[in-house]
């Protein structure tokens, strides 16, 4: 579980980072390097690396709850 947790974080920093590009710079960098956003292969890349954010609402439980044992 701990390496699906790994990939799943490293995906989302990857979409976060294009998601940043996108709104400073109007430039996707995902449709850029694999042919544009209607392309296949950017689309795949787009559901997975949302997957991977349905995949992490899991976490949201533990981070609540350590932010109340902390208060």
């Amino acid at each position: 579980m701990k390496t699906l947790d790994s990939v799943a974080l490293g995906l989302l920093i990857i979409g976060g980072l294009n998601w940043l590009l996108v709104g400073l710079f109007n430039f996707d960098l995902v449709a850029a390097i694999f042919g544009g956003q209607t392309a296949i292969l950017s689309r795949i890349i787009y559901v997975i690396v949302g997957l991977c954010a349905l995949y992490s609402l899991k976490f949201f439980p533990l981070v609540m709850n350590s932010l109340k044992r902390e208060n």
